[in-house]
């Protein structure tokens, strides 16, 4: 299983989607506040929370919560500003991967603290600005997913 970190998220129906493709995938899903919505905001529940019971959701007061109670073992942040590919790192299980606020991008503390090595990028046309939040988060899920050959799918 892997884990999808999402560090003040601000948009419902992104977070709908990672709730539905947590829950296609086994991924857990840490949600650190403040959120920009509320958990039972109508456009998350269009998105995806009619799969909410098969998802595995928590939620943090902070990041520094969300480390002392999930302990990551490997924690990749997703960021433009990445030097690395997604697509050259190995994966395993277990592995997290932390994604910023949709308008901001994560904190540069955090990305310093979690050093270059493990701050990650999904290839596109220089000119773009960045995908989506969802689509990043489907991208780089299914891609460790597949290292993985797929384990516990059917």
């Amino acid at each position: 299983m892997f884990h999808i970190v999402l560090f003040e998220p601000e948009i419902p129906p992104n977070t709908g989607n990672i709730i539905r493709l947590c829950s296609n995938t086994g991924c857990q899903l840490h949600l650190i506040e403040p959120l920009g919505f509320e958990m039972d905001d109508k456009r998350l529940r269009r998105a995806g929370l009619d799969y909410n019971e098969f998802a595995n959701v928590q939620t943090y007061p902070s990041y520094e919560d969300y480390q002392l109670r999930a302990k990551p073992e490997r924690l990749f942040a997703l960021s433009t500003h990445g030097s690395k590919s997604a697509f050259a790192t190995k994966f395993k299980q277990g592995d997290a991967f932390i994604f910023g606020p949709e308008t901001r991008g994560l904190p540069k503390p955090i990305l310093t603290e979690l050093g270059e090595e493990f701050v990650l990028r999904i290839p596109m046309k220089p000119e773009n600005r960045s995908l989506n939040l969802s689509n990043t988060a489907a991208i780089l899920v299914f891609e460790a997913w597949r290292q993985c050959e797929f384990v516990d799918s059917i």
